[in-house]
């Protein structure tokens, strides 16, 4: 019995964890396509040049 649980919970963490990860790629997909949209739709400064779009 000990080890039939051993293996469900063991199966249920795995589980989790995928879903976990599989969640946090698509978290880091949109996060970069959202960075790649601000870096290229940037607007230009009074001098004509590009600024920085972030602001660190």
């Amino acid at each position: 019995m000990v080890p039939l649980l051993v293996v469900l919970l063991l199966a249920l963490i795995l589980f989790g964890a995928g879903f976990a990860l599989k969640a946090l790629w698509w978290i880091a997909v949109i996060v970069l396509v959202i960075w790649l949209v601000g870096f290229l739709a940037r607007s230009t400064g009074p001098s004509g040049k590009r600024g920085r779009w972030y602001r660190w």
